[in-house]
């Protein structure tokens, strides 16, 4: 899979951030992809938005399923870790409300 370098981390950004990222890109189709330490930048709480058509006629719960399993090592690591999972049509809806 090409990587659209544009999206990409910053480089000051936590090791795991940056693990958690290339780990999804590696395994899903990406549209959009947000990253935020929750934890004061200490790096042991995350909260990530993903956009895919991966999750199409997927439910919410099966969704948080897949990404939980592609980054179980990591989130065996963190304090919290959340999750919004949108496909890419969900994703326009809601861009569109703001």
């Amino acid at each position: 899979m090409d990587l659209d370098e544009s999206n990409l981390l910053p480089s000051a950004v936590h090791p795991m951030a940056e693990r958690i990222e290339r780990k999804l890109r590696e395994s899903m189709a990406i549209e959009h992809f947000d990253i935020a330490d929750t934890s004061g930048n200490c790096g042991s709480s995350f909260a990530v938005t993903i956009v895919s058509p991966d999750f199409a006629k997927k439910m919410t719960l099966a969704r948080h399923k897949l990404v939980n399993q592609l980054l179980s090592d990591e989130i065996s690591q963190l304090h919290a870790f959340s999750q919004k999972t949108l496909t890419p049509e969900q994703w326009a809806k809601e861009k569109g409300k703001a």
